[in-house]
C-alpha cells in the first residue's frame, strides 16, 4: 500500500504549514462505504534518543480480531512542533503501510483530522495522501469549545470554533471521560462518530487505537 501523493517532506515549521494548507484543499467529505478491515497507528517514542516505533493493527470490522500487524522501527527526523504533528509521524507510519498485503477501508488515528488550527491533522494528511477513509478521535481537546455530552454512552456535544463545527465530545462509555472525534478524510462526521462508537464497545479508546498503542508498547520494551 502506497501513498497516491508523492511528496518532499519538510524540515521545518513553516514549510510545513504551507504543505498542510496546500494539501487541506485535497481533503474531501463523503459518506462512508463498506468497511470489512479497520486499521489504527500509533508511534512511540524512546525518551532518551531519537528512536522511534511505529505500527499499523488491521483489524477485521466486524469481530474487531487481528488480522495483520506491520512495524517500523527510525528515527525521528522532524522536531516536536504544536500542529505538526504529521511531519514527525506519518513518515515512518508509510513505512508500515508499505509492508501491509491487508489495506484497510478505514484508518482511525489517534490525534486529530479537521479539528485542527489549518483543519488539517494526522488523520487527515493521512487520509490525503493514501486517498482513504481516516477518522481523527484524540484523547485530548486541541482547540474549539462544547457543551458537556450526558453520561450515556454514545452523547456527544458539537465542538465548535465560534460558528464552525470542528467534531464532536464523544462519550464512548457510560460516565467515562469523553474523546475528540473529527473527519479526516472520505468520512462525514456522523460515520466517524459511528465507527469510533462500534470500535469503543468495551472500553474508552476504541479498540484500534488500543491494538496499535499495545504494539508500539511492546516494540519499545522490546528494543531495551
Amino acid at each position: 500500500m502506497k501513498p497516491v501523493i508523492d511528496m518532499a517532506w519538510p524540515t521545518d515549521e513553516t514549510a510545513a504549514i504551507g504543505v498542510q494548507r496546500a494539501l487541506s484543499l485535497r481533503r474531501v467529505v463523503t459518506p462512508l462505504g463498506p468497511i470489512r478491515a479497520i486499521a489504527g497507528a500509533d508511534v512511540a517514542y524512546d525518551k532518551e534518543s531519537d528512536a522511534l516505533y511505529a505500527a499499523v493493527v488491521v483489524l477485521d470490522a466486524r469481530t474487531f480480531e487481528v488480522v495483520e500487524i506491520a512495524r517500523h522501527t527510525g528515527r525521528a527526523t522532524f522536531p516536536y512542533t504544536p500542529g505538526c504533528l504529521s511531519f514527525r509521524e506519518l513518515p515512518p507510519l508509510i513505512q508500515c503501510f508499505a509492508k501491509l498485503d491487508v489495506a484497510p477501508d478505514l484508518v482511525i488515528c489517534d490525534g486529530n483530522g479537521v479539528m485542527h488550527p489549518r483543519r488539517f491533522g494526522l488523520a487527515s494528511h493521512l487520509g490525503v495522501i493514501f486517498d482513504i477513509p481516516t477518522v481523527g478521535c484524540a484523547k485530548n481537546r486541541l482547540l474549539g469549545e462544547h457543551d458537556a455530552p450526558a453520561d450515556k454512552r454514545g452523547s456527544r456535544a458539537p465542538v465548535r470554533v465560534e460558528r464552525e463545527v470542528i467534531g464532536a465530545c464523544l462519550r464512548t462509555q457510560d460516565g467515562v471521560k469523553p474523546v475528540y472525534v473529527s473527519i479526516g478524510h472520505r468520512v462525514t462526521l456522523d460515520d466517524a462518530v459511528d465507527q469510533v462508537l462500534r470500535a469503543a464497545e468495551r472500553y474508552r479508546l476504541p479498540e484500534t487505537t488500543r491494538c496499535a498503542d499495545q504494539e508500539v508498547n511492546r516494540m519499545r520494551r522490546e528494543s531495551r
